[in-house]
């Protein structure tokens, strides 16, 4: 390494230095997921640039996925899915196994990515320690030929009604990351399957978060000529809503972003996370890497 390297280096740490100063202390909650699940790279440096937030005074609060792996173990043990417009169906059956699979194979996996990464990790479901009451989720769906709505039964599928933060904040004082399981249970001890970003963006609410980060595979929010849309509010949405710049998968995500914001958390971020080290380029370079939502 020559000298010129050297100076590169130490640009790129000045350069981050405000940064560190000014998120020191605050939680940013990441929604883990997708693609990089699946590859060990990828995964390899998602613990890695976890385990760097953690290590300049950031608190990192991870909330995992697992669609994919809960549809493969399904289909393994001749667990029948079905699908209703589109959403998965949650049986009592499957909502053990989704339990079983999150729980369990995928925290634990993260966990220890986390800690080969040098980095103490604890894995935990929203079960644990009343972490996330939930409460099952009610869609409707209108019926094509008579035009009248009717209520879609989506057996185990919840969403979170109320968040108590102590089981993480009593980690994070510890020194630990907590990696949560998108897992809740409802007052009769009842167990639902949770949108993971539903999750990830109600616990950065309740922690008054200054970042909730959503990892994708696009880089971000793009308009109708494909570029990126760096900084939006929810006006903004709104009106990209409207005009049909965004659809499909990317309203549901911006709709958590959205409430989030505007629920206490100071912004959100939708990032790429097949870019390496995107969480890094976001949070601490000047021109950061993904679609930042804030209030105003």
């Amino acid at each position: 390494m020559d000298l010129s390297d050297v100076s590169n280096k130490a640009q790129t740490l000045i350069e981050a230095l405000p940064y560190f100063q000014r998120y020191a202390g605050k939680s940013f909650v990441v929604k883990y997921g997708g693609n990089a699940m699946g590859d060990e790279d990828a995964a390899r440096e998602f613990a890695e640039d976890v385990v760097l937030l953690k290590a300049v005074g950031i608190n990192p609060v991870v909330v995992h996925g697992g669609g994919p792996q809960i549809g493969a173990m399904l289909e393994k043990l001749g667990v029948e899915t079905k699908f209703i417009d589109g959403l998965r169906v949650t049986d009592k059956a499957t909502a053990e196994v989704a339990e079983m699979v999150l729980s369990g194979a995928i925290n634990k996996s993260i966990v220890g990515s986390i800690a080969r990464a040098g980095g103490k990790a604890v894995g935990l479901s929203g079960k644990d320690g009343g972490l996330v009451t939930a409460r099952k989720v009610e869609r409707t769906t209108k019926d094509p030929e008579s035009n009248i709505e009717k209520a879609l039964d989506l057996g185990f599928v919840g969403e979170p009604s109320a968040v108590d933060t102590t089981i993480i904040e009593t980690a994070t004082a510890a020194g630990m990351i907590p990696v949560i399981a998108p897992i809740g249970s409802d007052a009769e001890g009842h167990t639902y399957n949770i949108n993971a970003d539903t999750m990830a963006g109600a616990l950065a609410a309740a922690l008054g978060a200054a970042r909730l980060l959503l990892l994708t595979d696009v880089s971000g929010v793009l308009d109708k000529q494909g570029k990126l849309l760096t900084d939006l509010t929810p006006a903004d949405i709104a009106k990209l809503r409207e005009d049909g710049t965004i659809s499909g998968g990317m309203i549901p995500k911006l709709e958590t972003c959205v409430n989030a914001v505007e629920a206490g958390c100071e912004a959100a971020v939708v990032l790429d996370g097949r870019v390496p080290h995107a969480m890094l380029l976001e949070f601490f370079t000047q021109r950061g890497a993904g679609t930042l939502i804030s209030a105003a």
